[in-house]
């Protein structure tokens, strides 16, 4: 049998499949072909599972958490991918600590720890990520960033081997971590808080997401900011005063409220963004010697 028929026929019962599962609904970009096979985690052990599965059969295995900063080719996705989302969400408060399941949108993690007077996560409120993939990446915004409050994370290698890291064996820096460094697919989440004033913590939230809400294209479907911080500049600035605000290749566009955004002015492809972004670097390199890095994961497919 191959591996589709070994899963149907002894996984059916214990994972949920899905096949041919359309992925731009849930990318925030709007834009992905389908996955051959989808399945939606619903607890660590099922995580663990999959990773087995995918290692002694050796099919093609991609993690898609909020999806919030991918881009995923048009022609869809072979193999698995394994979903960690809405199914995988428990956020528990214990005193001043917080532990939440990969899957919890970083938004709700920052209200619970709202909810609990607990301070240190308010800067997360706004961002459109799930924590798994945050603390891989070492998310942050308006001057912190995960690796402040993060104190343990537990995270599976793509063989199915658990690991525990803690403090300094995280290995956080700007946008990386350990985690990213060796591939590893995050579980679990363990956060330390301080006790606040819960009205001036969400006082702060509230104005953290005005802030964001007037700054950034939030009314269209993009991938966050396009391109990493170069050392000494700002990318957006640099796109602006390239004339490049506005600039549009198919449905896809730089965006007129804020050059560092490509969003989804209409229908773009995948197709479209790439050639946008492709475009922006050229420029970008050619007036001013910056060589700007996507932030994106870029999705390929090899079908």
């Amino acid at each position: 049998m191959n591996w589709k028929d070994i899963l149907q026929t002894e996984y059916a019962e214990k994972l949920r499949l899905e096949w041919n599962v359309p992925l731009a609904k849930y990318t925030t970009f709007h834009i992905g072909g389908p996955a051959e096979c989808f399945i939606s985690a619903r607890s660590s052990k099922e995580v663990q599972m999959v990773l087995r599965f995918c290692k002694e059969h050796q099919v093609d295995l991609h993690i898609l958490g909020n999806g919030s900063n991918l881009l995923i080719d048009d022609r869809g996705i072979t193999g698995i991918v394994l979903y960690i989302g809405r199914r995988m969400q428990d956020i528990q408060v214990n005193g001043t600590e917080i532990i939440a399941d990969a899957g919890a949108r970083m938004a709700l993690v920052s209200r619970a720890a709202a909810e609990a007077s607990l301070t240190g996560l308010e800067f997360a409120f706004g961002i459109p990520g799930n924590i798994g993939g945050g603390v891989i990446m070492n998310a942050g915004a308006y001057g912190g960033e995960l690796s402040q409050v993060v104190t343990k994370v537990e995270a599976f290698d793509k063989e199915g081997n658990l690991h525990v890291l803690e403090g300094d064996e995280l290995c956080f820096g700007y946008r990386k971590s350990a985690l990213k460094t060796h591939g590893y697919i995050v579980s679990r989440v363990y956060l330390q808080c301080k006790p606040g004033d819960k009205d001036r913590i969400q006082a702060l939230m509230a104005d953290l997401g005005k802030r964001r809400r007037d700054k950034q294209p939030l009314e269209y479907p993009s991938a966050g900011s396009t391109f990493k911080r170069p050392e000494g500049y700002f990318a957006g600035k640099l796109i602006e005063d390239s004339g490049l605000k506005g600039y549009t290749i198919g449905g896809a566009q730089v965006s007129e409220k804020h050059a560092g955004f490509i969003i989804n002015k209409e229908g773009a492809s995948g197709k479209d963004v790439r050639s946008l972004i492709g475009y922006v670097k050229s420029t970008v390199l050619d007036k001013f010697g910056v060589e700007l890095e996507p932030e994106y994961v870029f999705w390929d497919s090899n079908m």
